[in-house]
């Protein structure tokens, strides 16, 4: 697993916090020290917290699960999508919808609309609707894949939820918390690391800063797949090497026999 670099998370403004007057109490722990009315997080504490949160998200990514991750603000959205194409998570960078993991039967139903309205127009049958329907259909398509395409692809409630910003995104921590459902996020000085698993002590503002946590984050979970794949692969092989020698005992035995009953006669 890469190793995280001080330097790196210097140079990306990691360390910046808060104004002082919005400090959680609970963020004590993490602050090193106090600089022209802001707070200054400490990086030794936060490479502490990042390598916890990486080695748990390749362990995840390695056992086949998902992990989704949740960042609507403007600054951190673009930056995810950037990543997220690499290891095929689900997402989402829009909005969240309340109940999307404590009422997830009810949003895979609304998720299978998508493939309902795409079979439509392969097999024509959208053509056999009025003008008016297939305008309104197209308009609840186009929404429901902007806020939901990102996840259709998520049958099971996810192993794990990332978080950007715990504040802005307090509704999916709450739901993934009351699920069990493990949960990471990068955590700035005016949030409670105590609600999430996994808390990265980092500023969850500045683009810079929440590029290299998540470069962190991604080249993990990379290599939890990679090595994933691996062992799915040298099972594979053994798997038939097996299959192979039993076919090669029975050829063996059948030959035997015939060997058998030839000297017999």
């Amino acid at each position: 697993m890469k190793k995280v670099e001080l330097n790196q998370l210097l140079e990306a403004g990691v360390h910046f916090g808060h104004l002082t007057s919005k400090r959680h109490p609970n963020m004590s722990p993490y602050i090193f020290m106090e600089k022209n009315g802001m707070h200054i997080i400490d990086l030794n504490k936060t490479k502490v917290k990042l390598d916890q949160a990486l080695l748990g998200l390749k362990k995840i990514a390695k056992s086949g699960r998902k992990i989704l991750f949740v960042a609507t603000k403007k600054q951190s959205k673009f930056i995810l999508e950037k990543y997220i194409q690499k290891v095929n998570m689900p997402y989402i960078t829009e909005r969240w919808y309340g109940g999307m993991l404590t009422n997830f039967v009810t949003i895979r139903k609304t998720v299978k609309k998508l493939d309902i309205i795409d079979r439509m127009k392969e097999d024509g049958t959208i053509e056999t609707l009025s003008k008016r329907e297939r305008l309104q259909m197209e308009r609840d398509r186009a929404k429901l894949d902007k806020y939901l395409g990102s996840i259709s692809d998520m049958n099971r409630l996810p192993a794990a939820v990332f978080v950007v910003d715990i504040l802005r995104e307090k509704i999916a921590v709450q739901e993934a918390s009351k699920l069990n459902i493990k949960t990471f996020a990068m955590v700035d000085t005016n949030s409670n690391p105590d609600l999430v698993d996994f808390p990265i002590p980092s500023n969850d503002d500045a683009s810079k800063s929440i590029d290299i946590i998540l470069s962190y984050v991604f080249e993990s979970i990379e290599e939890g797949l990679m090595e994933r794949e691996k062992e799915l692969k040298a099972q594979k092989d053994q798997a038939a090497k097996k299959e192979q020698k039993n076919i090669d005992n029975n050829d063996s035995n059948k030959d035997e026999e015939k060997v058998s009953s030839e000297s017999k006669k």
